[in-house]
């Protein structure tokens, strides 16, 4: 699986050319200072320089950019809109960066069978916004949901503060075309409920362009329930706001979206949404119940039943549709909020059971002391995928290295307790040494034998995703 290994030596510039012969040159990126938007993703602490930048208008020019890789034996890694946040697209020096950016089209909206087929460039929010005059919707809504594009959310399986409910990308896609690493193209799934042979659309959804690259992808669309509300609570303590999670999921109660905020979070994002959060809470919790009016009557009763029972300081029910989506602009405004208050900050993505939300967070409390570093906590609550936010200033010597420990500490809280390392951001370069956690030497040999069947060259987004045997031993040593 070594990447790059070379069948026939080509140049930079004579790759340039051949790409060329079939993609415009404004479409072939080779000057540096051309290159540089595309060295990192959402978590620029890990940068690198692309040996080209290829942005494809077509399938078949990304079937013919794969078989000309291949054939020279040239690293590739898929870009989409560039919002990850685990170093997933950081550029191969050697290899191609693949732009997808340039597949942007809605191609079809069926109401009728509720799909719609896009290209992967497709903007998360634009699905929704072209389906709204049929009282339909795409469900999964990460917080980058206005800029983030669906071939990345395909690509780390995201969900976003409505997966509770709806599920995550993985849960919402019928079909997709896919180019192979020698530049085959083929379909996997289909546009009805199930499919033949083994499931590889489960397969390639948060396989992080390691497996294939996909051109074209049919979601589901979901009719817009007619009521929904939120259910703002407030708590004097994290442990309690925890607690209430579990209770409100132990009675029965299904919220559209269930999300945490601690503090830091809360003051971070009133200041720059103003969505009327209590700023004095030490905890907010905001539950979503949508469906029909006395489903959502009955479901905002008993979550705010619960609330009170764990001693929530406050609660408060949205009035109409202005307030409910106000609630939600200061939930979905937390990162960029928090990069108001800090000159960086580095956002982990670790799962864990709900019934262990408490001591994680007693935990996270605990490691903030020890490291010296604030955290601000976000997380889907629901289904326990965790974003702890650690503050830190890049500039200050050492710090970042500190960053990096404190986070990785926090993951191996999650395994330790039961959860995992990520949830919806992926491994990508930033949780390779904490694969090792996660995963025995059985079972990640396993993970690089799908690698192998699927690219045995190791071109795709080399380095990414899975460490290799030798690089396992690397990661041990360190």
């Amino acid at each position: 699986m070594s990447a790059g290994s070379t069948r026939q030596a080509v140049d930079t510039a004579g790759l340039a050319s051949m790409f060329r012969e079939f993609i415009d040159d404004d479409y072939v990126v080779s000057k540096t200072e051309s290159k540089r938007p595309f060295e990192c993703d959402g978590l620029p602490v890990y940068k690198e320089m692309p040996r080209l930048v290829v942005m494809p208008g077509s399938t078949e020019q990304v079937r013919k950019v794969m078989r000309l890789c291949h054939e020279h034996r040239i690293p590739v890694v898929v870009r989409g809109a560039g919002t990850g946040l685990s170093g997933g697209a950081l550029p191969h020096p050697d290899g191609v960066l693949l732009s997808l950016t340039r597949l942007s089209r809605i191609i079809e909206v069926d109401p009728h069978a509720r799909l719609a087929r896009v290209q992967p460039g497709v903007r998360n929010i634009e699905i929704s916004e072209a389906s709204d005059a049929h009282g339909l919707f795409y469900a999964p809504d990460p917080s980058s949901q206005i800029a983030c594009s669906i071939g990345g959310n395909v690509a780390e399986n995201a969900g976003g503060v409505h997966c509770l409910k709806y599920g995550l990308t993985v849960h919402n896609v019928l079909q997709m075309t896919i180019v192979t690493v020698t530049g085959e193209i083929m379909t996997v799934g289909n546009e009805g409920l199930d499919s033949a042979g083994p499931d590889l659309m489960a397969l390639l959804i948060g396989s992080e362009g390691m497996l294939g690259v996909v051109t074209e992808i049919t979601v589901k669309l979901l009719p817009k329930p007619s009521h929904c509300q939120v259910v703002l609570a407030s708590f004097d303590a994290v442990e309690p706001a925890g607690d209430a999670v579990s209770a409100v999921i132990a009675n029965g109660i299904i919220p559209a979206g269930f999300e945490m905020m601690d503090q830091n979070a809360v003051r971070a994002a009133e200041d720059y949404a103003h969505a009327g959060y209590d700023t004095d809470a030490a905890a907010i919790l905001l539950c979503e119940l949508d469906g029909t009016a006395d489903e959502v009557q009955s479901g905002v009763d008993k979550v705010a039943g619960v609330f009170e029972q764990f001693g929530a300081t406050s609660v408060r029910v949205s009035q109409d549709e202005a307030e409910r989506q106000l609630f939600w602009k200061g939930r979905k405004s937390a990162f960029p909020a928090i990069g108001r208050i800090s000159p960086d900050y580095y956002c982990m993505d670790g799962t864990i059971p709900r019934r262990m939300l408490s001591r994680v967070l007693r935990g996270i409390s605990d490691l903030s002391s020890e490291f010296g570093l604030p955290v601000a906590n976000v997380f889907h609550a629901g289904d326990g995928n965790m974003h702890p936010l650690i503050l830190f200033d890049e500039s200050k010597p050492g710090e970042l290295e500190k960053t990096e420990a404190f986070g990785a500490r926090i993951l191996e809280l999650c395994v330790e307790v039961g959860g995992c390392i990520t949830g919806e951001h992926g491994v990508g370069v930033e949780k390779m040494r904490q694969m090792l956690v996660q995963f025995d030497a059985d079972e990640l040999a396993q993970l690089n034998a799908i690698k192998d069947a699927c690219d045995p060259h190791g071109l795709l987004n080399p380095g990414k995703g899975v460490p290799t045997l030798k690089r396992c031993q690397e990661y041990r040593s360190l």
